[in-house]
């Protein structure tokens, strides 16, 4: 599903992303003290003129393809640069690009100023994502200026760097849950090489690629593109950015959004946890559904158990023989399962799930393969955008946890209960740090945001890759008059452009109109 808003932290759970490294260091780089020469320095960033001019097509890091078509009426999308400290610690030293993209209010005499979205992963390219999506926000556009970035460490904005091409291929091909030492000692030998190029390739960036620096990146292009408050939609992963800057900076919150909601006070256990549920009660509706069709339903058996049985004992045969995929390269169990994931993102997905659950019991992997590297950000000429490099480069600098072998394999009784499908994968992933040259900032981060604007956050009841919880977990963190929790009743990952006549009036109400809704509204 390329473009469509990712997981937040342990997206590359399934995948299997790297088992890296902890090292000393702390991805706050805090600001320089206020009348120090450095923070002129943060002040010279702010003045800062932007030049915009028509988008070039997205860098093979930010998912290759043709350039952004105009909007309805003729629009066109414009991109640019903006400067940004590499170390917020010495705003006058070194810089790095963030780039940005937007498209202009139609209304200018009724302007309100920018709609700055990110779209989640971490690791998502909003150069590629806001056009994606850009007539599902033609509303807002009536009255903003919508704007999205590769946040730090993501496509153009100082991209980490990890593997190659086909190396990368070979990498996700490896067994994501392990059976015997031999199995276990591959997947560590795999993942140490992936570290190692992480760090060769992208040292200097690692230490600072965290939320917490792409908060301050937020609050900065704020003032750049002169907005007096920052006025936000962030879905994902993008609603952890926007609690952690409503934290840092609640006095300049606008009026935000927050979709798909991560729960701030989950830490690397618990979100993998929750995953594993959210994905398996997604797992649960398809089955429903698809029992719901009879006969048209192309899954053999008569209840969800069977259902659930025939895909667990397919993953099973895949683990002990792969089958054909694409080319030269076969479905493995990892691969399937992360392309099982991936069509659980949305309901419009769920007819490509049957059918490539179908095709991989005849022994045709081709379909599941390509859900797989969407996931993975594969296009079809075999390039890799950087989604999982930068998902892992953020996330390990994020969290502190750092979990060994021997404690990963304890959890694993947990995470089956939780989930047969998914629940090794994600045990596994708590190593997924383990090894990574930078440490880690938080155990969760801190949210509360005393003084902020209300801030709309919206959790959808069948999401899977941020459970419905996190959207009421969000809203207490932020602090009471500031979080106003709203439901979706529905599947998918996102509410705003999940079809929601509803959510979206409610939305557009609050962005447009400074509408708050009553607290515990709920859409069907």
């Amino acid at each position: 599903m390329p473009n469509a808003p990712r997981r937040a932290a342990l997206v590359a759970a399934i995948a299997v992303v790297a088992l890296l490294a902890a090292g000393c260091s702390d991805d706050g780089d805090k600001p320089a003290a206020e009348g120090s020469p450095s923070a002129s320095g943060l002040a010279a960033l702010a003045s800062q003129d932007l030049e915009w001019s028509v988008c070039p097509p997205p860098s093979a890091a930010e998912g290759g393809g043709p350039a952004p078509s105009p909007l309805p009426g003729g629009t066109q999308w414009e991109c640019s640069f903006m400067d940004a400290p590499r170390d917020y610690a010495d705003p006058g030293g070194e810089t790095i690009e963030l780039a940005l993209i937007r498209a202009k209010a139609r209304n200018t005499s009724d302007r309100i100023g920018s709609l700055i979205f990110n779209f989640g992963g971490p690791g998502g390219s909003g150069i590629t994502g806001l056009p994606s999506f850009g007539a599902d926000f033609e509303s807002l556009r009536s009255r903003y200026d919508l704007v999205s970035f590769d946040p730090r460490g993501v496509g153009r904005s100082a991209a980490v760097e990890c593997l190659g091409d086909r190396e990368l291929d070979a990498y996700y091909a490896v067994d994501g849950s392990p059976d015997d030492a031999a199995e276990e000692k591959t997947l560590a030998e795999s993942q140490k090489k992936y570290a190692d190029a992480c760090e060769d390739n992208s040292g200097d960036e690692l230490p600072h690629v965290g939320t917490e620096n792409a908060a301050r990146d937020l609050d900065l292009m704020r003032q750049v593109l002169g907005d007096d408050k920052l006025h936000y939609f962030g879905i994902s992963y993008g609603t952890e950015l926007g609690g952690v800057y409503a934290h840092l900076f609640p006095k300049n919150v606008g009026r935000a959004l927050l979709d798909a909601v991560v729960d701030p006070n989950a830490g690397t256990e618990d979100g993998a946890l929750g995953q594993a549920r959210g994905f398996q009660l997604a797992l649960d509706n398809f089955a429903k559904d698809c029992l719901a069709r009879g006969d048209a339903c192309k899954l053999p058996g008569s209840s969800v158990a069977e259902i659930e049985s025939f895909i667990t004992e397919l993953l099973a045969e895949l683990d002990e023989k792969p089958i054909e995929g694409s080319g030269d390269r076969k479905l493995t169990q990892t691969q399937a399962t992360n392309g099982i994931a991936q069509a659980l993102y949305s309901k419009e997905l769920w007819q490509y799930l049957e059918q490539g659950l179908d095709e991989a019991a005849a022994g045709n992997g081709g379909l599941l393969l390509a859900l797989s590297d969407s996931m993975n950000g594969r296009n079809q000429e075999g390039q890799y955008s950087n989604i999982q490099a930068a998902n892992a480069a953020i996330n390990c600098v994020d969290y502190k946890e750092r979990y060994s072998v021997d404690q990963a394999k304890a959890k694993l009784p947990e995470f089956r209960e939780a989930s047969a499908v998914f629940g090794d994968f994600m045990g596994w992933a708590l190593t997924t740090c383990t090894q990574w040259p930078v440490g880690g900032t938080w155990e969760h981060p801190d949210v509360s945001a005393p003084g902020s604007a209300p801030i709309l956050v919206i959790g959808t009841t069948g999401d899977p890759a941020t459970p419905y919880a996190g959207a009421h977990a969000m809203a207490e963190a932020l602090g009471k008059g500031v979080g106003v929790e709203m439901t979706y009743v529905g599947e998918g990952h996102g509410s705003y452009t999940g079809g929601s006549a509803c959510v979206k009036a409610a939305a557009d109400a609050y962005l447009l109109n400074g509408r708050v809704p009553a607290a515990g509204t709920v859409c069907r």
